[in-house]
Formats: structure tokens, sequence, C-alpha cells
């Protein structure tokens, strides 16, 4: 993927299944090493054996919570330790919400905010400095096309994600002189394991398949939908894109 002699380190949170899976498994295809981080060891473990198993360079970095800055500064250092420091970080680990707005608790907001946008917070920092010091870097935030246009029930969650959106512009800005791009993907209807979860509780106003006829490409996304996007951001000749919002949505958010 670049002319580095020894591959680049990308560290993926949530990398254990769903969007942040094809991320890991799509950037290890493109020559990266990864570090898979997850709140779930065990689906962590699976993705780095499955990537093993196909000769790519991975770790698993299990019971990582985080909204907890000591555990992600515990893992990074981890990271830097036995892989490398760590060059490419895509945020993409999160938590959904559906609540009603006057039955949010506040420990159900501070959770939200806490995972969805404290965690990406935690992650940049304890990165940054790596990617300083090698004069490159790229950031990834995986965001939400709720938080472009709304959704009802969901206000906690879209709040956290656009909070997310600000906090890519914000450093994209801050950090581009350093070499250092910073960019989000606010996903459309992707079919991941969430989203069928959220099918099963009637969450959705109908079936996944219902949103076809409603995505002007006639289909709904996948999770390689978000990691080909990923791959082309993160790429050494994506340098001049940065504080970006690239929708990967069907056409259902323009």
């Amino acid at each position: 993927m670049t002319d580095q002699h020894e591959p680049r380190v990308a560290v993926v949170t949530g990398g254990g299944s769903g969007i942040g899976r094809a991320i890991a498994r799509r950037l290890a295809a493109d020559g990266l090493t990864v570090a898979i981080v997850d709140l779930n060891a065990a689906a962590a473990e699976a993705v780095a054996e499955e990537l093993h198993a196909e000769g790519h360079a991975a770790a698993a970095f299990g019971d990582v919570d985080v909204s907890d800055r000591a555990l992600v500064n515990a893992a990074i250092e981890r990271v830097r330790t036995e892989l490398g420091p760590p060059l490419v970080l895509v945020n993409n680990a999160g938590l959904q919400g559906f609540d009603k707005f006057l039955s949010i608790t506040d420990e159900t907001w501070d959770r939200i905010m806490a995972i969805n946008l404290n965690g990406p917070f935690y992650l940049c920092q304890a990165v940054l400095p790596d990617m300083i010091e090698a004069g490159w870097g790229r950031i990834v935030n995986i965001s939400s096309s709720s938080a472009q246009g709304g959704q009802p029930f969901m206000t906690h969650y879209v709040s956290s994600k656009a909070g997310l959106i600000g906090l890519t512009k914000a450093l994209a800005l801050e950090f581009g002189p350093k070499g250092i791009t910073v960019n989000t993907i606010p996903p459309g209807f992707i079919d991941t394991p969430m989203l069928r979860d959220s099918e099963s509780k009637g969450l959705l106003g109908g079936k996944v398949e219902d949103h076809e006829t409603r995505t002007p490409v006639r289909r709904i996304g996948t999770p390689d939908d978000i990691a080909n996007a990923c791959s082309f951001l993160v790429d050494e000749r994506s340098g001049y894109i940065t504080g970006q919002v690239i929708g990967v949505n069907g056409g259902r958010n323009t």
C-alpha cells in the first residue's frame, strides 16, 4: 500500500464484528498490520485468527472499553510495544440507542456519549503523538448519516455522532500541518448485526429489505462498502483529503 519497508500499524476499534471486522479485513489485505481492539475479547481474537489464516499480520486487543481512558491508553501502549507505532486509527466502536427523548436518562445519555464521543477523543489523544513523530498519520472516524439528517427516538445517538463529525473537522485543521489527515465516514443503511438486532425489535419501521426501495441504488449497504471507503482514506495517495464527511449511503443523503 505504501513505500515503507515496514507495514504501518492500523488500530481498528470495534473490530470484532460488523463494519469494524470488514475494515480490519480490508486494511490487512491492503498490507497494514492491524490491531483489532474490541470490548469482546473472543470476537477480536476470532478476527485476528481469520487474518492470520490468510497470511496477514494482526493482533487482538480485547476487553477494551473505549469509554475508559486508562484501558485505552494501556491498549495503545500494548499495540506500540507488540506491533509498532500506530499510524492509522479507525474509530469505529459505537453504541446505538432508541428512546423517546423525554425518557432518556442521564445514565443512558452519558453512556452513549462516553462510547461514541469520549472514546474517539481518548483514542486520538493516545495515538497522535506517534503520528506527529512520524510526520504522517491517518484517522477515520465512523460517524452516522443520522447525524446529517436527524432521526427520531435517537437524540442521544445522533448528538454523539454529530459531535464526532465536529471533532473530525477540528482535528483536521489542527493536525494537517503535521502530515496527518482526519476524515469521517457516516454510514447509511448498512446490513450489520446491530441493524438486524434493531429490526428484530421492530425499531426500523419495517424490515431491512423494505428500505431498499427508499435507497437510490436500490440495495442495502454492506460492511465492505464502508471498508472500501476507509481503505481509500488511509491510503498514501489520499493525503490531500482531510476534514471531509465522506457519505457512504447509496444516495440516501446527498
